[in-house]
């Protein structure tokens, strides 16, 4: 069986590399590139980005010290498409991305799943920390939580399909950070010690409004600030900076905590409010993907809203269209869910992903669209 090994220079993906190998697959190592900062943008901070030269070099090197072929495949116009830009209309639009969602399911996972057959490889391999487990009973492949809890990565892999998950290996779902370290020292990989990347890619500074105003070329205007009954409070810099639940930098003084509660690009305003009322029971998901398949009617599990964020009970109602109005797709499974929680969550945060899990199972997952 032939395996394409997707090595970002990281430790993980050098040790999935490895495990793979030492399994008995025929293995070929590549990078994706990605992104390339321009010149004189230069990280100023110094933090590591996925996509540097650097990187690929310590890709090639651990190839090549396991003896198998490597090569840098270009996604680069891929990757703006399907990553930066949307990333961009995302907080345009008032809502808060997480890149590598996309990045996972049009690149990671799409596009490289592509290549890989092209290269008659039977499997696409990757350093994520999750598992892929086949229901003997179903037939139907499983995503579930990675062992380590400190480093799970289920909930950014929410968007795999069957035929994905058929074709996709997760050496490390099974192992802790500290022993992949362990593996990485002893077979004397350059990147032993590496730290784990913090920052995205191509944010590598953190500074997201000021990447989207260099890629843009625009300045986004001031606005207003008004409380929840519509009252005046004070001026924004302009939407781009600010997300659901944000308390802090928000450019002026309220003399009490005040949080971003309501973010609409249309009116170029910021609704203000208490700690409370940052906190919802209710969310809309769309671009649903079942992993298994949707389900006949509203089921019980928990849900992440958040990468961090630990599951929260809920009722999950996914949305059923109207056949009469919807024609002859409308049998199709819905791509929208309705959530309904246990208790009261806070800042919910339109662009980011609600995700469903049943034990460490992932049900599936979609894109907040309301809350």
């Amino acid at each position: 069986m032939k395996a394409l090994i997707a090595m970002s220079g990281g430790v993980d993906s050098s040790v999935a590399a490895k495990l793979t190998q030492a399994a008995g697959y025929d293995c070929i190592g590549c990078t994706m590139k990605l992104f390339e900062q321009p010149p004189g943008e230069e990280d100023p901070t110094n933090s590591r980005s996925c996509c540097s030269l650097d990187d690929a070099e310590d890709a090639r090197s651990i190839a090549t010290r396991l003896g198998m072929p490597f090569y840098v495949f270009n996604y680069q116009e891929d990757f703006r498409r399907s990553v930066i830009e949307p990333f961009i209309e995302d907080y345009v639009n008032g809502r808060t991305p997480n890149p590598c969602i996309n990045c996972n399911r049009d690149l990671k996972f799409g596009a490289l799943l592509q290549r890989a057959r092209q290269l008659d490889c039977d499997y696409v391999v990757t350093g994520h920390y999750a598992r892929i487990e086949r229901d003997e009973q179903t037939g139907k492949y499983l995503l579930k939580k990675g062992l380590d809890p400190s480093k799970d990565q289920s909930y950014v892999l929410y968007n795999l399909t069957q035929d994905q998950l058929a074709h996709v290996l997760l050496p490390l779902g099974e192992l802790e950070k500290s022993y992949v370290r362990q593996v990485a020292e002893e077979n004397g990989f350059v990147n032993a010690d590496k730290p784990d990347s913090q920052d995205i890619c191509f944010v590598p500074d953190g500074d997201y409004a000021g990447m989207i105003r260099r890629y843009t070329g625009r300045d986004f205007p001031p606005g207003e600030f008004v409380d929840l009954e519509g009252k005046h409070m004070g001026t924004h810099k302009g939407i781009i900076h600010y997300t659901i639940g944000q308390t802090r930098r928000l450019g002026q003084a309220f003399g009490r905590p005040r949080y971003v509660c309501r973010i609409d690009a249309a009116s170029n305003r910021i609704w203000l409010g208490g700690p409370d009322d940052v906190y919802s029971s209710y969310a809309k998901a769309g671009n649903f993907n079942w992993i298994g398949g949707q389900p006949e009617g509203e089921i019980r599990c928990k849900v992440r809203t958040r990468y961090k964020q630990k599951e929260q009970w809920a009722t999950v109602r996914p949305v059923i269209k109207d056949k009469a109005r919807e024609g002859a797709g409308a049998d199709q499974a819905s791509p929208e869910a309705e959530i309904f929680f246990d208790e009261p969550q806070r800042a919910i945060t339109p662009g980011q992903a609600a995700v469903l899990y049943d034990g460490d199972t992932v049900l599936g997952g979609g894109t907040i669209k309301e809350r």
